[in-house]
């Protein structure tokens, strides 16, 4: 790795980000031979400068939060080459960098880059849009869509967990219908989870013993929704494991492609981004992306 290229969002983490890059370009340029540094203006332009970058760097870096990873992501997951990949933190959750092991505190993170420590994990593919944590419909949907902006930058990565709070008991079901080479379902739901990260919202939630270098995406259907339903949520964080048995509103299981289909057609959400409704062919691109890690115990 020599050739490095810093696409930055300049108003995330409060513009903290921005106002650290003169400090992240001088130790980048202590270990790379070429540290460039690309701040973004609007939405799309990250995906413009993967485009333009990646058949000339070694290493794109990514700063910024969750949407500004999934812009990059997509924009790098459909070429033929792609660079290695890394993540500066700087947004509310930022939950594949939690993933990788990559400490929250953007200079910290930059010394884990310096290392350059790295791994091949999975991407999620979803029709023409790729994923690193989640894709979901349902309750997970209407969560993030209950959140102003206000209170999101107030509140950080709490506000997902009261808005949990205030959207679960009004949560309506709908019609699913799921096929995989391993399971197929067919009945209510009140939320489809699929998983390849382990952090979502900021907290190992409901697959914290994931793995993005297994090959398998986690798959997660809620029938209903009810107390005990948050408080299975919250033994999932306790014991490592969704605790399906005995427990007739949870299904769980683990498939490497799933073909879905809702009535009413659902939004989707992908990674805290939503762009278009079911139906929606889901599946795992093995080995497809080489990160910059950081202390996660990969094995």
């Amino acid at each position: 790795m020599k050739r490095v290229a810093v696409i930055v969002n300049p108003n995330a983490g409060n513009k903290k980000l921005i106002n650290s890059i003169e400090q992240i370009e001088e130790m980048l340029s202590s270990t790379f031979e070429e540290v460039t540094i690309h701040p973004t203006e609007k939405e799309g332009d990250g995906a413009k400068l993967v485009e333009e970058l990646a058949g000339h760097v070694d290493l794109i870096i990514g700063a910024g939060g969750d949407g500004t990873i999934f812009e990059l992501i997509n924009a790098l997951a459909p070429l033929n080459k792609r660079p290695i990949f890394a993540i500066i933190p700087g947004g509310t959750c930022n939950d594949f960098s939690r993933t990788l092991g990559i400490t929250q505190h953007p200079l910290k993170a930059v010394e884990q880059i310096l290392e350059k420590r790295t791994e091949k994990v999975d991407v999620g593919k979803s029709d023409n849009q790729y994923f690193l944590n989640f894709w979901g419909i349902g309750l997970v949907s209407k969560v993030s869509g209950n959140i102003d902006s206000g209170t999101k930058q107030l509140l950080g990565k709490l506000s997902y967990y009261i808005s949990a709070g205030q959207t679960v008991m009004e949560e309506e079901p709908f019609q699913l219908t799921l096929e995989s080479e391993t399971q197929s379902y067919e009945g209510d739901a009140v939320m489809l989870l699929i998983g390849n990260g382990s952090f979502l919202g900021g907290i190992q939630s409901f697959f914290p013993s994931s793995s993005v270098q297994d090959g398998e995406l986690d798959v997660l259907i809620i029938k209903q929704t009810s107390i005990a339903q948050l408080w299975t949520w919250m033994q999932t964080r306790l014991q490592k494991e969704f605790p399906t048995e005995g427990n007739d509103d949870l299904v769980y299981f683990r498939a490497k492609e799933l073909r879905i289909q809702a009535a009413p057609n659902q939004e989707i959400d992908t990674d805290g981004e939503k762009t278009y409704h079911t139906p929606s062919t889901v599946s795992i691109l093995p080995n497809h992306l080489e990160v910059i890690v950081g202390d996660y115990p990969f094995s």
